[in-house]
């Protein structure tokens, strides 16, 4: 039975596909017809022959359930510049419906024998018994590195954080390698987010007391864990590295069925990891939800969910005080979205007041703000999101403004952000009825 072919996607999706603002700019110099042979799609895929500067033009494929891509060029971007061009290609209508060539199916079948393989070892039987005697390990090994941690910054504090020093940083770093070796990365975290923060501005001890504050109440935490509510227990095991399976997720975790808009998309490179996280707003219940997905850098990682659309899903939410993290158990297609309602600066701050009361160690949340306008601070130094009302929610230091004021210069507009204690951070702009991602 022949499988339905694909209604095209949007440029707008395609190009939010693009790991970087140069891939999507060469993307779209490959979206020429006479650059292309071979070309076709179906159900699963899309295909073509890309001719490049070599005698042999490139095999390029996208299977669309992922997206998932193959190229025989050499780049080390996914998706690379062809994928991108024969994508743009089928948005413009540029490609038609017709029979799989050998390789291509080749390639999709090999895939699914991956993902048979991937699922059966999900499947197998787990020995529980083992399981729990490498939980309570790793808890011995955390709780000794906790209260290794809650001498030192004792000592530090009681010194004064003055006599940190010009060796502070790689102070702090060697404990931070302490806590990996005690399978705590929560608190390696912390204490790297604290190193960042030793020595900057002039009025650097402020933060970083409060990131050793907190450090401190997450190490304490760890020993009262059987007296804690079981939810902020849970989120205290989650802040500290402790993960929940996918699986147990989808089959205990609490469901919510909506719309889901996407206010932003948010990558970040750690350790030659990339980590993608897509913010969620529920359109009837207002829920925030967040997806995250990781892969090695350079690599291909989801993109199916592109900025400024909504999805029609069903979510499963990990345990939590304040739930938020949530792993799709259903979902639809995409759809564009021209103008959606968001708050006023008030509305999302009693938001994130309430999450913060909730989770002490929230250090991100999505922001949707509805009329707002790129305004400098008093300060003349750094820039604001300020709406009707001149209240204003500052930006990170060092964003850059210029293409939020070009977005607002004349009339204000729809931004979603991803709040963190340093300010915003502006990742889509509805302008002119459509999504710009930042």
């Amino acid at each position: 039975m022949t499988t339905p072919v694909v209604a095209p996607w949007d440029a707008e999706r395609v190009i939010g596909l693009a790991p970087d603002a140069a891939s999507a700019k060469a993307g779209r110099g490959q979206a020429v017809a006479s650059k292309w042979s071979g070309l076709g799609v179906s159900g699963e895929a899309i295909w073509g022959d890309c001719q490049g500067s070599g005698k042999k033009p490139y095999q390029t494929c996208v299977e669309l359930a992922g997206p998932a891509y193959r190229c025989s060029c050499p780049s080390r971007k996914f998706p690379c510049k062809h994928a991108l061009g024969l994508l743009l290609l089928w948005s413009a209508g540029g490609v038609a419906a017709g029979p799989q060539p050998d390789w291509v199916g080749i390639w999709l079948d090999s895939r699914a024998d991956r993902a048979d393989r991937a699922e059966k070892r999900a499947a197998a039987p787990r020995d529980e018994q083992a399981a729990a005697k490498r939980a309570g390990d790793r808890l011995d090994r955390v709780l000794g590195g906790a209260a290794e941690l809650r001498e030192w910054l004792t000592d530090r504090v009681r010194a004064g954080l003055g006599t940190l020093g010009p060796d502070g940083v790689a102070d702090l770093h060697g404990v931070a390698a302490r806590m990996v070796d005690a399978q705590a990365p929560g608190l390696a975290g912390g204490l790297r987010r604290a190193a960042s923060l030793l020595g900057r501005g002039r009025d650097w001890h402020g933060p970083l007391l409060t990131e050793l504050a907190l450090l401190h109440l997450l190490a304490d935490a760890v020993t009262r864990l059987d007296d804690l509510p079981p939810a902020l227990a849970d989120t205290v095991r989650a802040r500290l590295g402790f993960t929940v399976d996918t699986a147990k997720v989808l089959a205990d975790g609490p469901r919510v069925t909506d719309d889901w808009l996407v206010v932003g998309i948010a990558d970040e490179e750690h350790d030659r990891l990339v980590t993608r996280r897509v913010w969620l707003r529920g359109t009837r219940t207002g829920r925030a939800a967040l997806v995250l997905s990781f892969a090695p850098a350079g690599r291909s990682i989801d993109s199916s969910i592109p900025a400024g659309h909504v999805l029609p899903a069903e979510l499963a939410f990990h345990p939590a005080a304040a739930p938020v993290r949530a792993v799709i158990a259903d979902r639809g297609d995409p759809v564009p979205v021209t103008d959606p309602p968001g708050d006023t600066v008030a509305t999302a701050l009693d938001s994130l007041a309430d999450a913060l009361a909730a989770d002490p160690w929230l250090d991100r949340w999505p922001v949707l703000l509805s009329d707002v306008a790129a305004t400098p601070m008093p300060d003349a130094r750094t820039w604001a999101l300020t709406d009707p009302t001149g209240a204003s929610l500052p930006l990170i230091p060092g964003t850059d403004h210029w293409p939020l004021l070009a977005l607002t210069a004349t009339t204000p507009a729809t931004l979603g952000a991803e709040w963190t204690p340093a300010g915003l951070h502006p990742l889509t702009c509805w302008h002119d009825s459509r999504a710009v991602r930042l």
